[in-house]
């Protein structure tokens, strides 16, 4: 991207930032300290935007030098997952690291080669969509079939365990903080997630 692309993207950003808040030029000049006029002609393109001007306008409108300055491009829209295969399963993350929402999104292929756990617990709640086939959900005393275009929402306490019933079947699956640790260990710590992943 090239300086003067940046440049609006930036000048965009601002004014984006600023109408979202329902804040005028003057509320925000108030805030960072700077006249309204100058803001004005940052924000039309008629004066070149300066690093010691945009550090207080960033501040003020709540975000970070570097969120203003970030080029935009494919790579910050499009994720591109790899798959992490283990006996019985493949898992796609479909959610960055370090996801600012706090979940990771990911798409799991089951076949009942799975190897059958204990049922886990842990704090939180999980959420899936069955894509294809069907799922034998076992959640505390009970067995639970989720067909395709069902979904289940549970709380983790209970314990709980997730199987292909009768063939393959396939998932799209929302965890929480609480259940990436519990269900896709160290997942997050190694470059391109080569560590396994478990439900």
């Amino acid at each position: 991207m090239t300086q003067e692309l940046l440049d609006e993207v930036v000048r965009q950003r601002i004014r984006g930032l600023r109408v979202a808040r329902g804040w005028t030029l003057d509320t925000l000049a108030d805030r960072c300290y700077l006249s309204a006029s100058t803001l004005s002609r940052i924000e039309t393109g008629h004066r070149r935007i300066a690093l010691d001007q945009l550090v207080p306008i960033a501040a003020a409108l709540g975000t970070t030098l570097d969120q203003l300055v970030e080029p935009e491009g494919d790579d910050d829209v499009v994720i591109r997952p790899e798959p992490e295969a283990r006996p019985g399963s493949t898992t796609w993350l479909l959610s960055r690291e370090r996801d600012r929402r706090g979940v990771t999104v990911a798409k799991m292929r089951i076949t009942p080669e799975r190897e059958t756990g204990e049922p886990g617990v842990h704090p939180g709640y999980e959420w899936f969509t069955v894509l294809s086939g069907t799922i034998r959900l076992a959640l505390g005393e009970r067995t639970i079939l989720v067909h395709e275009g069902q979904a289940a929402e549970f709380p983790t306490m209970t314990p709980h365990s997730i199987h292909a019933h009768e063939g393959p079947a396939e998932i799209l699956t929302i965890f929480d903080h609480d259940g990436e640790k519990a269900h896709l260990p160290g997942h997050r710590q190694t470059p391109k997630g080569h560590e396994k992943t478990d439900t």
